[in-house]
């Protein structure tokens, strides 16, 4: 049977609609592949969008369904799975046509339905062990993205001149992306810890904001713009903000690669990428990935492959 990659190449515009209907499988499988290594054996979730519903979205993760690794997603999804989708909308139709494991995928991926592409980034077990630490530059709505750009990259700066943390945590690379609007920064620890590690270090307390590292590299970065930059997830307005608090096992995250991000239920206007530290200092980063698309996922897959991080 012909490959999904194969399959996808040979109809870019329609990565999105193969066989006719909206299904983001076909996309998702391809680049599960790509993260396998990434991903490793954290639980995949889903943000399923709903279209003209009370609703607006539903969220599919580990902690309420069977669990989905990605290596289950890559080996249930074929071309033959996808065809059926596109006949068959609701799977109580679909279920005497499908392996177990396809209808495990089927809860987390609807047909005819736009999906984000998440997974728990310390697993789905609350006050568990953490081996990556996880920052959201976060833009409330009068930010640009050209001034998150701005921030992500002092950021980073700042994290790789700080001495101590560099010596606790044995150098650890700053792996960067875009999320489709925005820019997402990790740091993979050299081995498991436990969830005080997060507490101590990295958790932004508002009473005493530099009692650690986030918010003391807040604080830097803030102090060489000329707009405001805060620790914490707090929402208050007119500022980009540094939020570690999707560390902690049992929290989310989006992938680094082919995530859609949407508008809404019906618009998707970006997808997730993997950049360099270098990217960072283009003045055309941001237009050039507002710009980028599914297709063009696909088209570059070898070249985005190449910027995701190793992880041992």
């Amino acid at each position: 049977m012909e490959s999904l990659l194969n399959f996808a190449r040979k109809n870019l515009d329609n990565i999105i609609t193969p066989f006719g209907k909206i299904d983001v499988l076909l996309l998702y499988a391809i680049v599960a592949e790509s993260l396998s290594e990434y991903l490793t054996d954290h639980e995949i979730a889903t943000k399923i969008w709903m279209p003209q519903k009370k609703v607006r979205y539903l969220l599919k993760r580990g902690s309420k369904l069977e669990p989905l690794k990605v290596n289950e997603l890559i080996e249930a999804v074929d071309l033959d799975f996808l065809m059926l989708r596109s006949k068959e909308e609701h799977l109580k139709d679909a279920k005497k046509d499908i392996t177990n494991l396809q209808y495990k995928v089927w809860q987390y991926f609807f047909p005819r339905k736009l999906a984000d592409f998440f997974y728990a980034t310390n697993y789905e077990n609350p006050g568990g062990e953490i081996d990556r630490i996880f920052f959201d530059i976060d833009r409330s709505k009068e930010m640009t993205a050209l001034q998150a750009q701005e921030s992500t990259r002092i950021f980073v700066e700042t994290i790789k001149e700080d001495q101590k943390f560099q010596r606790l945590f044995e150098n650890p690379e700053p792996f960067i992306y875009w999320t489709g609007n925005s820019f997402h920064v990790f740091l993979f620890l050299n081995e498991h810890k436990p969830n005080i590690y997060y507490e101590e270090y990295f958790k932004y307390t508002k009473n005493d904001p530099e009692q650690n590292f986030t918010g003391k590299w807040a604080k830097k970065v803030n102090e060489q713009v000329d707009f405001k930059v805060i620790g914490g997830h707090e929402r208050v307005g007119n500022s980009i903000n540094i939020d570690p608090s999707q560390t902690p096992s049992g929290k989310l995250s989006r992938v680094p690669l082919g995530s859609l991000h949407m508008k809404d239920a019906k618009t998707i206007d970006g997808v997730s990428v993997p950049l360099t530290q270098k990217m960072l200092y283009d003045d055309n980063l941001v237009r050039n990935l507002k710009d980028y698309r599914p297709k063009d996922i696909i088209e570059n897959l070898d070249q985005f492959e190449k910027l995701l991080p190793q992880i041992s």
